[in-house]
């Protein structure tokens, strides 16, 4: 199965539901609002004038708040209608952000920067089938002395959600409707990979990268999964037994 043109399918179609979709708000952000979360800012704090790039940017709407904030972003996705819609609400917001329709993977043959600052966040490992290469990328993607960044939903929920929680030698094939309010009924064939936490660290340090922080939040900052419970406004969280699951991880790591 070519589990990229199956998953580029999907999220063109997630992209014309998305960018509809009160979830994603484009109109907030058009007016000004920002989309990126406190977990990430507080990482993050000052990336003006700082080259950043964000991997699996969607349709770019928080590559577009980095540029908000001063970055010099590059945006990167596989999904051709994705990189349509960043590229016009560039274009339309006139920040200094550039946008590039390519898989992970892919992007080194067609890459020749490096940058200060390579991002991603939420929802975006289990699309890839090996993190060795992911953090490869991420790697030769870095200036000497740069910054990674992750902030990703925690193995732990895939585990409640009936996933494994361990890496497996094969995908997980469903069929899905998207995670927004206005999905309705349509669905789309996905190819996900479960990957543990000590996976995501390992091939980091493997690919020659420093670990500098990794953290662990009680709440996801997003109502995308069942179950979830809001507590404080824009935090949900999942109450096990008198305990909160843990459901977002970060990491910060630097390139030697």
């Amino acid at each position: 199965m070519d589990y990229l043109a199956v998953n580029r399918n999907a999220w063109n179609q997630r992209t014309e539901i998305h960018v509809e979709s009160e979830f994603y708000d484009v109109n907030g952000f058009l007016d000004g609002n920002c989309t990126l979360n406190d977990i990430e800012l507080a990482a993050l704090p000052n990336v003006k004038d700082k080259s950043l790039l964000h991997l699996q940017c969607h349709f770019g709407l928080d590559s577009l708040s980095w540029a908000r904030r001063g970055a010099k972003v590059t945006g990167v996705d596989l999904s051709d209608a994705a990189i349509t819609k960043a590229t016009q609400l560039a274009n339309q917001t006139k920040l200094d952000a550039k946008f590039i329709c390519s898989d992970v993977y892919s992007f080194t043959e067609i890459n020749n920067h490096q940058f200060d600052i390579v991002f991603t966040s939420y929802g975006t490992i289990c699309w890839l089938p090996c993190l060795k290469q992911w953090a490869e990328v991420i790697a030769s993607s870095l200036k000497s002395g740069g910054t990674f960044y992750m902030a990703e939903f925690h193995p732990c929920y895939d585990l409640i959600a009936g996933y494994s929680y361990f890496d497996k030698s094969h995908p997980d094939i469903e069929e899905e409707a998207t995670y927004s309010e206005n999905a309705g009924d349509e669905t789309s064939k996905v190819v996900l990979w479960s990957h543990a936490m000590s996976t995501v660290v390992n091939a980091l340090i493997g690919a020659g990268l420093s670990i500098k922080e990794v953290n662990e939040y009680p709440y996801s900052p997003y109502n995308c999964f069942e179950g979830l419970i809001e507590t404080e406004k824009g935090k949900y969280v999942i109450p096990h037994k008198g305990n909160n699951v843990p459901l977002v991880f970060s990491i910060k790591a630097k390139k030697r």
